[in-house]
């Protein structure tokens, strides 16, 4: 099929948004894959560190610095490829730094449901998922605006 005759629900969205909206858009969706990523690496390494005897809380705190890494990593290889400037381990402590809000967003919805829902605190994960989501946009758009900027600072 032609792109002249197709006029899905896609097309049309993207003809709506504009050129620069979509771009946002689909830079967005990919931040939310390496969410994904990111969060299945949170749970991993909570739930070893629970094995080996950390706590709830200091679990989630070595959880959240891996996948905040991992997300990183992948946000610079693909959601913003060619975007930020400086040496890699400085972009890294910026990006933890600027992701601070998104943190204690994240950590804060994790803990009160911990501390506030047992079914939570027996199953963390569904605490850690409450948390990704709830410090995902603010991540997103710091992230955009601090730590992966291009050379004009857009």
């Amino acid at each position: 099929m032609s792109d002249q005759t197709y006029n899905g629900p896609l097309h049309r969205l993207a003809a709506r948004l504009g050129p620069a909206r979509t771009a946002t858009l689909m830079q967005f969706l990919r931040f939310g894959v390496v969410g994904t990523v990111g969060f299945v690496v949170d749970t991993a390494v909570l739930y070893a560190g629970l094995a080996l005897g950390l706590g709830l809380y200091s679990g989630r705190a070595v959880s959240y610095v891996a996948a905040a890494t991992t997300t990183w990593a992948l946000n610079r290889a693909w959601t913003f490829r060619g975007r930020g400037q400086g040496p890699v381990a400085r972009q890294w402590a910026l990006f933890l730094v600027v992701n601070l809000i998104g943190f204690a967003c994240n950590y804060g919805t994790y803990a009160a449901l911990v501390a506030g829902v047992p079914a939570v605190a027996e199953h963390p994960v569904i605490g850690v998922a409450a948390g990704a989501l709830a410090g995902m946009v603010g991540n997103f758009l710091l992230s955009r605006r601090y730590v992966f900027v291009d050379g004009n600072g857009a």
